[in-house]
């Protein structure tokens, strides 16, 4: 995992209970497999009852559908059932959450200026500060125009730092 100070993590290390928002630009491909793979491995390390995931896009023109076919494929050949229908962000998030996880510079940008106050802003971060394995990873790639590549190099980014975002959370 990157080199990462950052008070907000560390005070939520001391929660008992988090809530997590993933957020790309449509809530089709990132997100919607950030969460997939975040509650998969919760479950897989026994502290799924710690959290609540949730997803959401910047742009709302897919609400209500459910993830990219393609990532949807591609995510169950590596044992993630994606069933999230995609919804816009509201305001309301930077209440319900206790992280906000922007997929790239874009996202991150965006959702910072949608904060209200300080404290809101300080909970969007990026989602490749958590990456171990891929430590020059600056943003999770959108593939929906790519091939199947793309869609394996987003999965290979989402393992990497979901893993590492359970466990720097659940102080494993």
């Amino acid at each position: 995992m990157k080199s990462m100070s950052n008070p907000v993590i560390d005070s939520l290390k001391e929660k008992e209970h988090l809530s997590i928002l993933f957020v790309c630009l449509g809530n089709i491909c990132r997100s919607p497999a950030a969460e997939g793979i975040a509650r998969s491995y919760a479950e897989g390390k026994g502290v799924a009852k710690r959290f609540d995931f949730d997803s959401a896009g910047l742009y709302g023109g897919h609400a209500g559908e459910l993830p990219d076919r393609r990532m949807r494929v591609h995510a169950y050949q590596r044992g993630y059932n994606l069933t999230h229908h995609s919804r816009p962000v509201r305001s309301s998030d930077f209440e319900d959450f206790d992280l906000i996880l922007a997929m790239d510079d874009s996202n991150y940008s965006r959702l910072r200026a949608f904060a209200r106050t300080p404290e809101e802003e300080a909970k969007v971060v990026r989602m490749t500060d958590f990456c171990r394995s891929h430590p020059n990873a600056d943003h999770v790639p959108d593939p929906y125009y790519d091939g199947a590549e793309g869609f394996e190099k987003v999965l290979d980014l989402l393992e990497d730092s979901c893993g590492a975002l359970i466990d720097t959370l659940s102080n494993n």
